[in-house]
């Protein structure tokens, strides 16, 4: 059984004032051994370069995920895509990423920034195959992935950062593979990766980007499974039945919920020890159980999960919030965004009358909804989620 996983993230920056993103990411997975991800970038910038990205990474994507082969699409995006009337040519540059199995991964470069390969600690030269393709150049490579992989894909963005202002010819590909070793060795998942080279192009840009810019990095590490059991079944009956499934399970073992807790300290037969003094003022304190990894308190932590969780896939911007913290929203958030890559909610559907007050918001009354929030944004950022409920 192949224990590795492909780790996916990627962020972006729009051309100062312009309102779309220029440049476009798409993920296509089809089932669980195939993934195609495509980085467009379209030409020139606003409306015209998304809606161009946006369907060259579209048609691609579902295309090379259902097997097509590689002429077929690209003169698809050639007859498809609109011809500019200023510059006589109408196409948007992209990047395909196919991942196979996590096992292999197929490498199809064209006019993009060439992709920077990182293995063993050392930048990785790949060998890359020439094909013309209705007159465009295009370069392929098929490489077999090992543990700690790291491939980090651009749009012309990031070389372009700089210029006329920190450098007279922009940030160089080779400045930038240099820049993304040294941050490759902090074991940075691959999001937080993307979020620190686009930033430090926005940098360099001085705040007022002269193009879109977007790093998608991919990092294949072993598959790491996690637990978390949120809210006593509906039936009390079947309390003996969710503790043994939930603790049987491999991994790490979180537990949300005060009553929750309890029962596990039950099944255990440990004694629950509750901390008194708050990390935070917002998020309950948490607990000790002995045979459990976390114990936080329910719907309020988890709901300041689920607000991590949607900023993480967007800007990360609460990054230094829930990465450095000790509260138990924080604790959470790092185990499953960093750490986790297989995560399975246990999740009873007991109502709690403490949450059925009309004067909390929607979200504390309906813990199904916190439940399918988070897993909606966990499965974004490419994990792999099963959600049992009782």
């Amino acid at each position: 059984m192949n224990d590795l996983c492909a780790e996916i993230g990627y962020k972006s920056i729009n051309h100062e004032g312009e309102q779309l993103c220029g440049d476009h990411i798409d993920i296509v997975e089809q089932g669980a051994d195939s993934t195609v991800i495509v980085l467009a970038d379209g030409m020139g910038s606003g409306v015209k370069a998304s809606i161009l990205s946006t369907l060259t990474s579209k048609i691609i994507s579902t295309m090379m995920a259902e097997g097509l082969p590689l002429e077929e699409c690209v003169s698809t995006i050639a007859a498809t895509l609109p011809v500019c009337s200023v510059r006589g040519v109408a196409y948007s540059t992209f990047t395909i990423m196919h991942i196979i199995n996590s096992r292999t991964v197929e490498l199809i470069q064209y006019d993009n920034p060439h992709i920077i390969y990182i293995r063993d600690g050392a930048l990785f030269d790949y060998d890359k195959t020439e094909l013309n393709i209705g007159e465009k150049k295009i370069y392929k490579s098929v490489i077999r992935l090992m543990e700690n992989d790291i491939i980090i894909a651009m749009s012309d963005g990031c070389p372009h950062a700089g210029i006329g202002i920190a450098y007279n010819f922009g940030w160089k590909r080779e400045d930038i593979a240099d820049y993304m070793l040294g941050m490759s060795q902090g074991g940075f998942t691959a999001k937080v990766l993307s979020t620190m080279l686009i930033d430090e192009v926005n940098r360099l840009y001085g705040g007022k980007p002269g193009d879109d810019a977007t790093a998608c990095v991919i990092k294949i590490r072993k598959r790491v499974p996690m637990n978390i059991l949120f809210g006593p079944p509906s039936d009390r009956d079947d309390c003996d039945r969710m503790m043994s499934l939930f603790f049987s399970k491999e991994g790490k073992h979180i537990i949300c919920g005060g009553t929750t807790s309890s029962i596990a300290a039950k099944w255990l037969r440990k004694p629950l020890r509750p901390k008194l003094s708050f990390e935070r003022s917002d998020v309950p304190p948490i607990a000790e159980l002995e045979g459990v990894d976390l114990v936080t308190e329910g719907v309020i932590t988890v709901n300041k999960v689920v607000e991590y969780a949607n900023d993480y896939i967007q800007n990360n911007d609460s990054y230094e919030e829930w990465g450095y913290g000790n509260d138990g929203a924080s604790l959470i958030s790092r185990l499953l965004f960093e750490e986790a890559t297989d995560i399975n909610f246990y999740v009873g559907k007991a109502v709690n009358p403490a949450h059925q007050n009309p004067d909390l918001p929607i979200n504390f009354n309906i813990k199904m909804n916190l439940v399918q929030e988070l897993s909606k944004a966990l499965k974004l950022m490419g994990k792999r989620i099963k959600v049992s409920y009782f």
